[in-house]
């Protein structure tokens, strides 16, 4: 049961304005991730010694065959509140808020096409950015003060046609009986599994299959990472 992702190219330094910036490419799938930085936190956090990372998700108008209308401020969808809440719980789990000090990052990831997995490439894409941000406060810091325990990547999982399948599409998500989204960190460390059957159910054996095949696939992710960051990857 080995699978391969789907095809990733990584763009470092897409855009010049923030420390972070990744075009980040699997498949058709193409997610624009941003990281902002700012020498401080929100003021509900103000005084406690700890920064903050969160993140913001939308579909650009032109992402999808029929035009998406954009979200304006206060009229986000519940997808896209769920979305993004999950990215920054996967950063957030790999951080250490303490040591970043009373700074904000603020992941921003914009999907400019969509082809299945943006949520996913968001978050391994956005880890790609995140450590370039942080590099540019911490870089060459031990690890005592570094503030990323580890690297995050997520991918999506799911049963076609009745067998396992690595890394879905849209043609293969919409044919799906079980979809699944698994993000895990380098240290192959579960941060979240959203599961769900689509007029269908899933046993134990089937969930073990799906994991195992997650763990294959984020493992590729992770060397992607790697190799998109070369000397500037944090942990050698």
């Amino acid at each position: 049961m080995s699978q391969s992702i789907r095809p990733v190219t990584v763009i470092r330094g897409f855009t010049k304005n923030t420390p972070g910036s990744v075009l980040y490419r699997c498949g058709e799938t193409v997610v624009l991730c941003t990281v902002s930085l700012e020498e401080k936190v929100p003021d509900w956090m103000s005084g406690r010694g700890k920064g903050w990372i969160t993140a913001e998700y939308n579909m650009l108008p032109g992402s999808t065959p029929q035009r998406k209308s954009r979200e304006r401020s206060g009229k986000v969808d519940g997808r896209t509140t769920e979305i993004q809440r999950l990215i920054g719980r996967s950063f957030r789990a790999i951080a250490d808020l303490e040591k970043l000090g009373e700074r904000s990052l603020t992941i921003d990831c914009d999907v400019l096409q969509a082809d299945g997995g943006t949520r996913t490439a968001a978050i391994t894409g956005g880890m790609i950015a995140l450590i370039d941000a942080v590099n540019s406060v911490f870089r060459g810091a031990p690890a005592n003060i570094y503030p990323l325990r580890d690297s995050v990547a997520a991918i999506s999982v799911g049963i076609v046609d009745g067998k396992p399948s690595l890394d879905l599409d849209y043609l293969r998500d919409v044919r799906a009986d079980v979809d699944m989204n698994v993000v895990m960190t380098g240290k192959n460390k579960f941060v979240e599994i959203q599961g769900t059957g689509e007029e269908a159910t899933f046993d134990e054996s089937e969930l073990d299959s799906l994991l195992a095949l997650a763990k294959q696939g984020i493992a590729q992710l992770h060397a992607e990472q790697q190799k998109a960051l070369g000397e500037d990857w944090p942990w050698k």
